[in-house]
């Protein structure tokens, strides 16, 4: 069981990589990206095929005679056919949110997969998913922190330059464009580290008995700063804002985020 547990948390390892460098792929169209995405869910699709013929094997069928069964056949399917469209198609918004889906499910088999088979590692399993949340979403804030100094840094650079004065200050900050670039750069890596620890959270809160609803402030919260933040990079990428109104856009997400993180906190039924 303890071989079993660490395979299927690899592949959610595994899993959660591949969804980042997809969405950077989505984002830049990135050849590379793209490369590094499909090279991580091959090696999700070779764990999981290796687990699905060593259950065949062992019980001479195809594993769909329970439901969890069926659950981790069904996430295999799923990977197969991502790779499949990643080979002959062109899906960056597909191959992402077929990544997401296929984590969403694997997480589940996988939590089903304790319960079921070792009942006394639930606490300690439940202890790792909230810890994986927590420092998803720190990281994914961290981020989002030193974005938000490079957004104002760049806004101070601005008003210099616009003022004709402090060069002295100047010659301290790099180039206007070099900030802007650099701040959106760590929005694109954090927004899909948040979206996955928004993620664990609502799985790891409906597997235990903490009380929790869609309607809690701190879940209303951490949504509405994943979509100020996807609105923010998609007015960068698809609007095409550049410099001084796309940087304002992001000062205004982050504070947003610190309502999020110290307000909603306080008011929400199942965070502490």
């Amino acid at each position: 069981m303890a071989l079993e547990r660490l395979l299927h948390e690899s592949i959610l390892l595994l899993y959660a990589v591949s969804v980042v460098f997809y969405f950077i792929d989505f984002l830049f169209h990135n050849r590379k990206a793209n490369r590094i995405a499909f090279w991580f869910l091959a090696m999700v699709w070779v764990l999981q095929t290796i687990f699905l013929l060593k259950e065949m094997v062992q019980t001479a069928s195809l594993p769909i005679q329970t439901f969890n069964d069926g659950l981790y056949t069904y996430a295999w399917i799923v990977v197969t056919f991502s790779l499949v469209v990643h080979r002959f198609f062109k899906l960056e918004f597909f191959m992402f949110f077929m990544s997401v889906f296929g984590f969403l499910v694997m997480l589940i088999h996988t939590l089903r997969s304790v319960q079921i088979n070792d009942s006394s590692q639930i606490p300690s399993m439940l202890n790792e998913l909230l810890y994986a949340h927590i420092v998803l979403a720190l990281i994914s804030y961290g981020l989002f922190t030193i974005s938000f100094v490079l957004a104002c840094l760049y806004l101070t650079q601005y008003k210099f330059l616009k003022a004709k004065k402090g060069y002295k200050w100047l010659r301290r900050f790099r180039d206007l464009e070099g900030l802007e670039r650099r701040a959106f750069h760590l929005i694109v890596l954090a927004e899909p580290m948040l979206l996955l620890s928004i993620i664990l959270g609502v799985v790891w809160a409906y597997v235990t008995d903490t009380t929790f609803y869609w309607g809690d402030s701190k879940t209303v919260g951490s949504i509405l700063v994943f979509i100020i933040y996807a609105m923010y990079l998609y007015s960068r990428t698809r609007g095409n804002y550049r410099g001084k109104p796309i940087l304002l856009f992001n000062v205004i997400a982050f504070c947003l985020l610190l309502i999020n993180f110290f307000l909603f906190n306080t008011l929400s039924n199942f965070h502490v």
